[in-house]
This record gives structure tokens, sequence and C-alpha cells, in this order.
């Protein structure tokens, strides 16, 4: 007890309110602000809904990384299905991410823990609340901690770093994401405690206080009591605005303190900008459409992707690369922003006519950007004329055409010979260092299959029959190298992709030529 008086401390009775009211620091304002008091507040509120629904509401797939730099989406990898459609029992991938999202931008981390089936591969996803999760550093020197989980009975749990999903915000120390409530909590506070100034206003009938002139004097205390009671009973409640009956020769003043002087609407309106400013959401995200006009809104809707989501989106991806891809240099998660950033029919019509005309989109692939199917013939990019690469001589007589279809012939046979080596080189050299002579010939039976035809037919431009019978040559001539010569020298595959890179590439070519 001499404790706390020495400091200042109020002492509280068992049954004071203050045992009632949420934990939180209390602010300058005299309010006590919490993650669940600034929910209460409708700018606060809107800013993590935006936030949470824009980002649940994108697309968010999974790709498999191609050798040409290019990308497929990697529809049976088990991760899209919990990524994509649901991550557990009782959510949808909407509600998930939602919630997440939610958590992250009102408490700066979401937690998530990793359920895994018997044959290693992500089962579930199990949310945690962020205020029943905290972190226990093991040692400083490597980084490793764990972390430790609080149930509703006050038990805890701790779960290892590598069975989390743990998104965080902006850290001071890496391992913990800051909670932008705390970091705010004055600005806030201000603004609950101008919320609860209108709310008391109101509830008092918009009628600021007064005072009554008596021009005598009451016989004692407990007739001056039994007045102001009976006062404020006739003027409260269902009596409120009636007209009062003075006797004695009272008067009636009304205190000159205006609401607009106190410019009350005005402090509102700052702090509800003040705190958008926080989330780093626009303004008119939230209703707030002072400064918003016809020209700009469009601006300003591709600038909160750019500028707000696109943070948060890259945190959400290299999160889920770093706690649930294990084949990190294969496969990657990546949100498509593409629909939010289209602008109106006219932009999007002259962006997408620069690109087919210039050779860097497809047909196709405007026609997917714009929801609509692919159509046989179009996915070859356009050439635009009378163009060459830079340093490529200009010879003003018209080349012979039948030459012109040969160099590009052998360009594009050693663009395939070139993917093929590369990852034949990288699969071998992997198997080698695993010791798994099985797992290569496997790998070899699927890279040479349906994709390899496809890929080849495309590139070369030529029938899916030509380039099967292409791929299986490949294929058949790898492995019986593989069994027959490299029981005596561990790097005969290596050799003789060296003599593929010359040999196979003018195969190719002529192939290419005949058709």
């Amino acid at each position: 007890m001499f404790l706390t008086r020495s400091i200042g401390a109020i002492d509280r009775g068992p049954a004071d309110d203050f045992w009632y009211q949420p934990v939180g620091m209390v602010t300058s304002a005299g309010m006590r602000v919490s993650p669940e008091q600034a929910m209460r507040l409708t700018v606060v509120y809107a800013c993590v809904k935006v936030l949470a629904e824009s980002v649940a509401q994108l697309p968010l797939h999974i790709y498999r990384r191609r050798d040409d730099g290019g990308k497929d989406r990697a529809v049976n990898h088990p991760l899209y299905r919990i990524l994509h459609r649901r991550p557990n029992r009782w959510q949808t991938s909407f509600e998930w991410r939602e919630m997440m999202m939610g958590h992250l931008a009102l408490r700066g981390n979401a937690y998530s823990e990793i359920v895994v089936s018997p044959n290693g591969r992500i089962r579930e996803l199990i949310p945690l609340h962020p205020d029943r999760v905290s972190i226990d550093v093991l040692d400083p020197d490597t980084g490793s901690y764990r972390y430790r989980v609080r149930n509703d009975q006050g038990q805890e749990r701790t779960i290892p770093a590598g069975s989390m999903f743990h998104l965080r915000g902006l850290s001071s120390d890496g391992l913990i994401g800051l909670n932008p409530i705390e970091q705010e909590r004055e600005a806030i506070g201000l603004t609950l405690a101008a919320q609860d100034y209108g709310a008391r206003f109101y509830q008092n009938g918009a009628t600021p206080p007064g005072w009554i002139e008596f021009p005598g004097h009451f016989k004692d205390d407990e007739a001056r009591r039994k007045f102001r009671e009976s006062w404020q009973e006739a003027q409260v409640g269902a009596n409120r605005h009636k007209i009062a009956v003075l006797e004695r020769g009272m008067k009636y003043h009304e205190l000159g303190i205006k609401h607009t002087d106190a410019q009350f609407l005005e402090t509102r309106k700052y702090q509800d900008v003040d705190i958008a400013r926080i989330f780093r959401v626009p303004p008119h995200k939230v209703g707030i459409l002072d400064k918003a006009t016809f020209s700009n809104i469009e601006q300003q809707s591709i600038e909160f992707v750019t500028d707000t989501l696109m943070p948060w989106l890259i945190r959400w991806e290299q999160a889920i690369l770093r706690d649930l891809i294990t084949r990190e240099d294969e496969y990657f998660a990546e949100f498509s922003v593409e629909g939010l950033l289209r602008g109106d029919a006219k932009a999007r019509g002259e962006f997408y006519a620069s690109g087919i005309t210039n050779g860097w989109l497809t047909r196709n692939e405007v026609r997917i950007k714009e929801n609509l199917n692919p159509l046989d013939g179009l996915d070859e990019p356009l050439q635009p004329l009378n163009m060459a690469t830079v340093g490529q001589a200009q010879d003003p007589a018209q080349p012979d055409q039948a030459a012109r279809a040969e160099r590009l012939a052998l360009v594009n046979a050693q663009r395939v010979v070139k993917r093929e080596v590369e990852s034949v080189r990288r699969a071998y050299r992997k198997a080698l260092e695993m010791h798994d002579p099985t797992g290569f010939e496997a790998w070899v039976r699927e890279f040479f299959g349906e994709r390899g035809v496809e890929y080849v037919a495309r590139v070369m431009a030529v029938p899916r029959e030509t380039a099967r019978a292409y791929i299986e040559a490949s294929r058949e001539a790898l492995l019986a190298a593989y069994r027959e010569e490299c029981e005596t020298s561990t790097q005969c595959i290596l050799a003789l992709l060296d003599d593929w890179e010359i040999d196979k590439a003018n195969d190719l070519a002529a192939i290419g030529d005949e058709t």
C-alpha cells in the first residue's frame, strides 16, 4: 500500500468500474486504448476492414518456375488447395486471409499453426489469436526461437518455429511486429475522447449546461439538494426539453459555450484523417471524400494498390515462401493484382494495343486478362515490321525467305536445346549429391513428357507429332546412355550434354526447316 501511494497510484475498491475496463495504456486524454477499444472508432474499423478484404479478395496462386524465366500455375501442388480453397476445416480461403490480415493490421502480427499429415504435407493452417502468442528466444547467438500459446484456461504449450506461419509487420527486433494501436495510442485516444464527448453531449439532449440564479437563499443544504434533484428529475429522460417553471424570482442562465465554438466536428474529421494516415489508407477508401474528385479518384485507387497493398502482399508472399514452401528454388506464391490496376476501358485498350503491336503481349494473354477464354492461333507474339535487334545489320535488299526461315529455326532450336541441357545438368548433379539414380530417371521421364512436347511444338512451330517424336527420342537416348555408360563413369551425362548443345540444335533446326 505504501508503494502504490508513494508513486501516486489511486486506491481502487472492489466495486470500482476500474476493474471492468479493457486492459490498455491510458493516454493523456484519459482514455484506455487497446485494439478492442480502437475498433469502436468507425475509421479504425473501416481501415482494418479495407485492408483485410482487399488482401482476401485477391487471387493467390502457387507457381512453378520455368527454366526460361517464365512461370506455370502449379494447381497440383498440395499447398494450392490450402491457400486457394480451404486452409482448415471451418474457414474458406477468403475468411482465413481476411482474419489473418485483420490481425496483422490491428496488432502487427498474425499467426497460424501448421498442422502436418503423416506423409509430411501441410494439412491445415489453424489461426491463433495474436494476444495469446508470445516468442521465447532460445539462443541469441544462433537466433533460434519458439512460440508459446496460451488457451482460454490459461494453460500454455510450445510450438517450434518451423510449425508456425507468422506474418509480422514493421518490427524493431525482427521477431515480433510492432502493434500500431500501441504505437499511436495518443492519436487514437484523442479520437476516442472526442467520440465519448459527443455521446455525452447528445445524451443530454445536445443542450449545454447552465446555472440558476436565486435572489434569495435556501434554508439549509438539504433544501438546496432537494431543489437540485427535483430540477434534474424534471429536465431529464422523458421530460427533456419541456418548459421549466421557476419560482421566487429564479432565473436560468445558459452557459455560452457553443458546440461549434469547440470545433467538435473539425476535430473529429482531422482525427479520422490522422488515423487513416496510420494505416496508410487513402481517406476516400473510408468515406472521407472532401478532397476526392472525379479526375483523381482513379489515380488514388491505383496508388492504394501500389503504395498501401503491395508492401503487405510482399510480406505475405515471402512469409509463405519461408514457412510453407519447402522447394523454394522451384515454387513460389504470388498475388494477382492486375484486376485492381486495370483502369478504365480506354486505358486498358491502349495498354493492350501497345503490348500486342510491340510483341511483348500475345492476343491470348490479353483475352485471359479480360476473363475470356483463349482461342486457337493467338498464342504467338506479333513481330513489328521493319525492326531488328540492336547491332543487327540492316540489308536494304529483301533477304531470302528460305535463308531467313533457316536462321530463325536454328535460333529457336538453340533455345530449346539450351533449356534441356541446363535442366538435365542441374537434375543430374542433384541426383549425384543425393545418391538417387532412380529419382533422376523419374525426373527424365517427367521432363521429356507432355510438357516438353508442348514446349517444343510451340517454340519450333511444328506439329505435336513431330515434337513428340523428338522428345521421345531424346528421352530414350538419355536414359540409355545413363544406364549403359554411367556404371563406369559418374560424369558420363555431363560429357553427353556437351555434345548435345551442338548436335541436337542442328538436328532440331532441320526438323523446323522441313515443316
